[in-house]
């Protein structure tokens, strides 16, 4: 493995561990408001869910042209994994509760899609994936930085 290979690996943990920040980001706001029956949009907080997929890797030509033109390849997609952050399209739960301020005319209330039970699993998933990264990122900087000892 070329030291070049060590650096694409540092900067895919790296990718992993900021789309898993934005993963706990998303959790941590659906679990702080599984109980907003209002919000400015109107109705109640609707769950958020962080989509993750792979990023492209760089075209050879894309590198070519940008060397050509004198602009380095920082305009590229990285490496690795990115969210996108959209609203669950799931049904509000809905309670009877006729003392509630939000109640409707028949004493119930929709409350947000937000399963706070559903959204600890999904935490303890995406801290467990954050660590991974951590892990692998270190591996990497310590195997370039046993790499730069032999040079001595």
């Amino acid at each position: 493995m070329s030291k070049m290979d060590l650096f694409k690996a540092m900067e895919i943990s790296a990718t992993g561990m900021n789309t898993q920040r934005v993963v706990m980001g998303v959790i941590s706001t659906n679990i702080a408001n599984a109980q907003t029956t209002r919000t400015e949009a109107g109705g109640p907080y609707r769950r958020q869910l962080a989509i993750l997929s792979p990023t492209s890797p760089p075209s050879p030509f894309f590198d070519l042209l940008s060397s050509r033109i004198g602009r380095g390849p920082s305009g590229q997609e990285s490496l690795g994994v990115k969210a996108k952050v959209v609203e669950d399209p799931g049904l509000f739960r809905i309670v009877y509760d006729p003392s509630h301020p939000d109640a409707d005319e028949t004493g119930y209330v929709a409350l947000p899609n937000v399963n706070v039970m559903e959204e600890m699993v999904y935490l303890l998933g995406a801290v467990r994936s954050y660590e991974a990264n951590v892990t692998t990122f270190n591996a990497a900087k310590g195997m370039i930085l046993k790499s730069l000892e032999i040079g001595r």
